[in-house]
């Protein structure tokens, strides 16, 4: 499962550590992260409901890439970290408003298609997604107040990004098992909101 979140962040991590030397290079090193990986997912057969994030991604990359390099010095770039995360929780919260929770595609890959197609499978898949969306606004709200009071905290700014990233992977991993001893279900129906590779 790190694995999966690994590489579908990539584009993100990218994004961070490069614009710390340069915002540009930062988008567009994001940017052709998040390319790489849409069309690599696609070639492997990857289904679109389980790319939520990585189309998410690649737009992101591609307006900043537009806004850094057509307006480099707009005022709102300076919040770039919040801004990242909070489209990050707009894409988890629209998924949520629409019916299609960005774990759901994600989830499915790893099991069959009578576990998908269960209330308790959807029901997990909404939960699950609801953390991450709560985990994403916190973020960005708390990013955006440190960015704006103590831009170079960096040591705060670092624990503030892993530390939700933390919290929501994490509760990734247990729910499922926890909904398991609470059902008495066995553990290979349950899904685990990442590809078993």
């Amino acid at each position: 499962m790190l694995k999966y979140y690994a590489r579908t962040f990539l584009p993100w991590i990218l994004l961070a550590v490069v614009s710390s030397f340069d915002e540009r290079a930062g988008a567009l090193s994001g940017l052709a992260a998040a390319v790489v990986l849409l069309i690599d997912d696609r070639r492997k057969g990857t289904p679109w409901d389980a790319m939520i994030l990585d189309v998410s991604s690649t737009l992101y990359m591609v307006v900043l890439s537009v806004l850094t390099l057509v307006t480099p010095h707009l005022a709102v770039l300076h919040y770039g970290t919040s801004l990242a995360i909070g489209w990050l929780a707009i894409t988890a919260w629209l998924g949520l408003a629409v019916g299609q929770p960005f774990t759901i595609g994600i989830a499915r890959r790893s099991v069959n298609e009578f576990v998908a197609s269960t209330a308790v499978f959807r029901r997990i898949n909404i939960v699950i997604t609801t953390v991450w969306a709560l985990c994403f606004t916190a973020d960005a709200v708390v990013l955006a107040v440190l960015q704006h009071w103590a831009p170079h905290n960096v040591p705060v700014l670092v624990v503030c990004k892993v530390g939700f990233f933390t919290i929501a992977t994490i509760f990734t991993a247990r729910y499922p098992k926890v909904v398991q001893r609470r059902l008495g279900v066995d553990p290979a129906n349950l899904p685990t909101a990442a590809p078993v590779e």
